[in-house]
């Protein structure tokens, strides 16, 4: 017989493996001491010591490894297994480099500018989102202001009129012939009414997204930094920007917090 100290030494694991494995009943001792509740394993074992090694360091759950073990396992399914498990790898690789890459950007930018992005950005899907809403097409970027402002207050006033709750306040930007179509509205489920259009924005599977604090006379700016970032990460924009209105509370817009999210698909 086998101390679990030698046991774990040959089969290069801790006691508290060995122990974990026996309560999940994979490896069980040959023999428990009923006074001290020591271990012991039986030389015999070491072949299914070393199959559960093997199994784990490819990556298998135990309960995979004790189906394989007690029921048995033939090469063609094992091989079926591993190619799963290969795909598994294969993508959590992708996932690794990508983060990667996303972190060597912002070393290079702190070493550079010796300062964190302006906006902090992430990639997320995007809802499907029915608006009640005011749209109209703008000739200049300086005429954007004159027209959502009083955009939202105009659909704010029918929706109050019917009782309705003004929730999720979002801009749409779309590029036209003229111009820039702009749609502003609130998330709405009712009927249609009378002084609004309802707008759907569809579902986007993949968008770049970030905050911008504060004004909206740097928002632009805040902009910038994300569609630079969506070119370094291999994006193109693949449809209408939007800004979520978090807080859109104050005159001075000193706590205003405005979501940008740009739909993008791969370059």
């Amino acid at each position: 017989m086998l101390s679990i100290g030698a046991f774990a030494q040959i089969g290069q694991v801790t006691h508290r493996m060995l122990r974990h494995w026996d309560t999940a009943g994979l490896l069980v001792p040959a023999h428990v001491d009923e006074f001290s509740g020591y271990r012991s394993y039986d030389p015999s074992q070491l072949h299914r010591l070393h199959r559960i090694v093997a199994l784990r360091q490819l990556g298998f759950g135990l309960d995979d490894i004790a189906a394989m073990l007690d029921d048995g396992i033939d090469g063609e399914r094992l091989t079926a297994l591993l190619r799963e498990r290969r795909a598994e790898v294969e993508r959590e690789h992708r996932i690794a480099a990508a983060r990667l890459l996303d972190v060597e950007r912002r070393l290079q930018l702190i070493q550079e500018e010796n300062h964190m992005s302006r906006i902090e950005i992430i990639e997320k899907p995007l809802p499907a989102v029915r608006l009640a809403a005011r749209s109209a097409v703008v000739a200049e970027q300086a005429e954007n202001a004159a027209f959502i402002g009083p955009g939202f207050d105009a659909v704010a006033e029918v929706l109050d009129a019917v009782g309705a709750s003004r929730a999720t306040p979002i801009a749409c930007f779309a590029s036209a012939e003229d111009g820039m179509l702009i749609t502003v509205g609130y998330e709405y489920s009712g009927h249609p009414l009378d002084g609004v259009e309802i707008a759907e924005l569809p579902a986007v599977p993949s968008a770049i997204c970030g905050v911008h604090l504060g004004t909206m006379d740097r928002i632009s700016h805040s902009w910038m930094a994300l569609h630079e970032e969506i070119l370094a990460r291999g994006f193109v924009p693949s449809g209408p920007c939007r800004e979520l209105y978090v807080r859109a509370v104050s005159d001075d817009q000193s706590d205003w917090v405005t979501e940008l999210q740009q739909p993008v698909e791969r370059a």
